[in-house]
């Protein structure tokens, strides 16, 4: 019997916080692909693909739905911005998420898909890779 990309994942085994989100960034484009005919490249101009994807997509396990697709938009961050992954609390926040360390800042790209998911197209993932990238000094490629 097949497993599915969620059991696949939660079931696997990985060395780092930073290989994990790697692991779901992958799916993600698998996914992004078998399901909706959606091509993610890594790169920047890949957040308005992934923004559009993630219209409706709340109702489905907005808990995997985040780690996947929130995977992928941190992947594409440290990707252009450099950084590394880490475990630290989200501010006002009980638990660890996962989090992107780049020059000094921290970046929560889980928790802004979350809120994409939940909130909607008020909280688009391009203004925020606008933001994070002027608040780096890196100029955006898009």
């Amino acid at each position: 019997m097949p497993v599915n990309a969620k059991e696949k994942l939660e079931a696997a085994v990985f060395d780092s916080i930073g290989a994990m989100m790697q692991a779901y960034a992958e799916e993600a484009v698998r996914i992004a692909w078998s399901d909706h005919r959606k091509r993610l490249d890594w790169s920047d101009s890949s957040i308005p693909i992934l923004d559009a994807l993630l219209e409706g997509q709340s109702a489905d396990d907005p808990e995997f739905q985040t780690r996947l697709w929130g995977g992928y938009f941190g992947e594409v961050l440290r990707r252009q911005f450099g950084g590394e992954w880490s475990l630290t609390q989200y501010p006002g926040g009980v638990a660890a998420v996962p989090t992107l360390e780049v020059q000094g800042s921290r970046l929560y790209p889980l928790m802004k898909v979350y809120r994409r998911l939940t909130m909607g197209a008020g909280e688009d993932l391009l203004s925020f890779y606008r933001m994070a990238a002027a608040r780096l000094g890196v100029k955006p490629k898009m």
